[in-house]
C-alpha cells in the first residue's frame, strides 16, 4: 500500500469540513457537490474488499429516486448482493475520516479484515444519467488505481445491470455474459420463450406505456426493446429528452401521489408502469372507465408472481414452499390474500389430477417445467430490477390471459397514504418490530397509538429515511378519507415530537 500516493491523491479529493455521512441500505446519498471525497474513498474500499474476497466488486454511482441534484454511491458484493454489514461500517468510517487520519483508517480496515495487500483486485463501475455522475465515477477510478486495482468502467448502466455484471464475472460466466448484450439476450430470450406458450391473451396486441423517470431506464430499454418486440410493444415516456430526473415522474412520485406522472396521457384501462431513476423499482397503474386512478404496487406484483410460481411447482409435482418477504408497508389485504391463495392452490391441483389422464398430466408437467425455467432466467439475480420485473409481469399476464383490471381485482387494497416530514436530524427516530414501532423520541409511539384508535381497520407507523433528513409516514384505514386524515395527524405528531423543520404538514394531497 503506497501511503504516500494515497495521501497525495486524497488531497485532490479533499473532504469538506464537518461533513458526516452514514452508509445505509442505499449506500451514501447527498448533494452531488459534497461527494467527491466519498467517491475516491469508496474506490479505495472497493479494492480492499476485492482483495479480501478475491472477487470482482462493483461500485454504482447513483442516487436512485432522489432529485437530480443529488448523487450517491454503493458497493456491490461478489454475488451481486448488498455490501456486507461489517463493511458498511468501514465505509462510514472511511468516508468520515479527516485527511490526517486516512492512512490509519485504511491500515485498520486491512488488519481487521486480514486483507492480503499483495492480492490482485478488480472493480467494475457503473453510473446513472445525472449530470454529476461521470465526474464522480472518475473519482472512484482514481481511488481504485491509486491502490493498484484493475477496473472496467461500464459507463451508463441501470443499478441492477451492474449487479448482474458483478455476479456474471464472479461465476465465470455460468449465470450469463458480463456484457450489456448478454443481459439483454438472457432476459429477452426467456421472455420470448414464455410468451410463445401463451395460448390466449387478455389483449390481442400487447402494449405497455412506460414512464422512465427521465433516467437511465429509458436509454437501456430503448437499446433492448428490439430483442423482445415480438412479444411486447413498449411506448416510452419521460425518456430524458426533456424534463428533470425524477421530477413529477417515476415510481416514487406515482406511488406517493397516487396519480400518473407528468407527460403521460392515459386512456381508459391502458396498462402503464413507472421506473425510478436507476431502474431498480417499478409500479403499475391504470385509469378505469370512470377515470379513477388505480395503483398496482409491489404487493400485487409479489402476489401475481408468487402465486404463478406456486401453480407451476404444483403442476410439476414439487412441494417446495414459497416465501414472500413483505415489509411494514405491505398492505394488510395482500398478506391475507397470499395466505389464502397458497392454501387453495394445492387443493385445486389435487382435484385436477384426479380428473385428468396420465398423458394430459405429463404434457402439462413438461410445459410447466419449461415455463418455470424461463421465469427463473427472467429474474435478474439482483434484487429489484424494473426491466426484468416488467418482463416477468407481462409474461405472466399473457400466459394467464389477464387484463390489468383482472390482475388488480385479485384483492382490494385497504386505502392507504404515505407522506414525508422534514426534520432537522432523522436519527432522532429509532424503531423496532421491523420498523413498525417507534422507540424514540419519547411519546411518539404513544401518540401514534392514540391516533390509530380513532379509525376502523387502521394502522400507522413512521420510519426515518435511509438517505435524507425526512421521516416517512404510512397509514392504512377503512376509507381513503380516514387514511388521509390519519396520515396527516401522524405527520403533525412527528413534526412536533421529532424536530420538524420548515412548514408544518398541511391537510390535502
Amino acid at each position: 500500500m503506497d501511503l504516500g500516493a494515497i495521501t497525495k491523491y486524497s488531497a485532490l479529493h479533499a473532504k469538506p469540513n464537518g461533513l458526516i455521512l452514514q452508509y445505509g441500505t442505499a449506500g451514501f446519498r447527498t448533494k452531488a457537490e459534497h461527494l467527491d471525497h466519498v467517491m475516491f474513498r469508496m474506490g479505495l474500499l472497493a479494492v480492499l474488499r476485492s482483495k479480501q474476497t478475491k472477487s470482482t466488486i462493483g461500485v454504482m454511482v447513483t442516487a436512485s429516486h432522489n432529485p437530480e441534484e443529488d448523487n450517491g454511491v454503493k458497493l456491490v458484493d461478489p454475488l451481486g448482493e448488498m455490501l456486507a454489514p461489517s463493511w458498511e461500517e468501514h465505509a462510514t468510517c472511511l468516508a468520515n475520516a479527516e485527511e490526517q487520519d486516512m492512512q490509519r483508517v485504511l491500515i485498520d480496515i486491512s488488519e481487521k479484515e486480514a486483507v492480503n495487500l499483495q492480492q490482485d483486485a478488480f472493480v467494475v463501475i457503473g453510473r446513472d444519467t445525472r449530470p454529476s455522475s461521470e465526474k464522480l465515477s472518475q473519482s472512484v477510478i482514481d481511488g481504485v488505481t491509486v491502490l493498484g486495482g484493475q477496473f472496467h468502467d461500464y459507463g451508463l448502466l441501470t443499478t441492477p445491470q451492474l449487479h448482474y455484471m458483478v455476479y456474471c464475472r464472479n461465476t465465470g460466466g455460468r449465470y450469463g455474459k458480463a456484457t450489456i448484450e448478454g443481459y439483454y439476450q438472457k432476459l429477452s430470450k426467456a421472455f420470448v420463450e414464455l410468451t410463445k406458450q401463451a395460448s390466449c391473451s387478455g389483449d390481442e396486441y400487447r402494449s405497455l406505456k412506460v414512464d422512465c423517470a427521465n433516467g437511465i431506464g429509458a436509454l437501456k430499454l430503448r437499446e433492448m426493446e428490439h430483442y423482445f418486440s415480438q412479444g411486447l410493444s413498449v411506448q416510452l415516456f419521460n425518456d430524458g429528452s426533456k424534463g428533470k430526473l425524477n421530477h413529477l415522474c417515476g415510481a416514487d412520485f406515482v406511488k406517493s401521489h397516487q396519480k400518473p406522472p407528468q407527460g403521460m396521457e392515459i386512456k381508459s384501462n391502458e396498462r402503464c408502469c413507472s421506473f425510478d431513476g436507476d431502474a431498480d423499482r417499478i409500479v403499475y397503474y391504470y385509469h378505469d372507465a370512470d377515470g379513477h386512478f388505480h395503483l398496482i404496487d409491489g404487493d400485487k406484483i409479489a402476489t401475481l408472481i408468487s402465486s404463478f410460481l406456486k401453480e407451476l411447482l404444483v403442476e410439476i409435482g414439487e412441494s417446495l414452499n414459497i416465501g414472500v418477504v413483505q415489509t411494514a408497508y405491505a398492505n394488510g389485504s395482500s398478506t391475507r390474500y397470499l395466505e389464502e391463495v397458497m392454501k387453495a392452490l394445492f387443493s385445486t391441483a389435487v382435484e385436477m389430477k384426479i380428473k385428468q389422464s396420465a398423458e394430459q398430466l405429463e404434457d402439462k408437467k413438461r410445459k410447466a417445467a419449461k415455463m418455470l425455467e424461463n421465469i427463473i432466467d427472467l429474474f435478474n439475480q439482483a434484487a429489484g430490477d424494473a426491466i426484468s420485473d416488467m418482463l416477468v409481469i407481462e409474461a405472466i399476464l399473457a400466459l394467464k390471459g389477464l387484463t390489468v383490471q383482472q390482475w388488480d381485482a385479485l384483492y382490494t387494497d385497504l386505502p392507504n397514504r404515505q407522506l414525508k416530514v422534514q426534520v432537522a436530524d432523522r436519527r432522532v427516530i429509532s424503531t423496532t418490530d421491523a420498523e413498525r414501532q417507534a422507540v424514540t423520541p419519547p411519546g411518539l409511539q404513544e401518540a401514534i397509538n392514540d391516533l390509530v384508535k380513532k379509525y376502523k381497520l387502521s394502522r400507522a407507523f413512521v420510519r426515518p429515511s435511509g438517505t435524507e433528513d425526512v421521516v416517512r409516514v404510512y397509514a392504512e384505514a377503512d376509507s381513503q378519507e380516514s387514511a388521509d386524515h390519519l396520515a396527516h395527524e401522524v405527520s403533525l405528531a412527528v413534526f412536533q415530537l421529532a424536530g420538524g423543520i420548515g412548514e408544518r404538514p398541511q391537510p390535502g394531497f
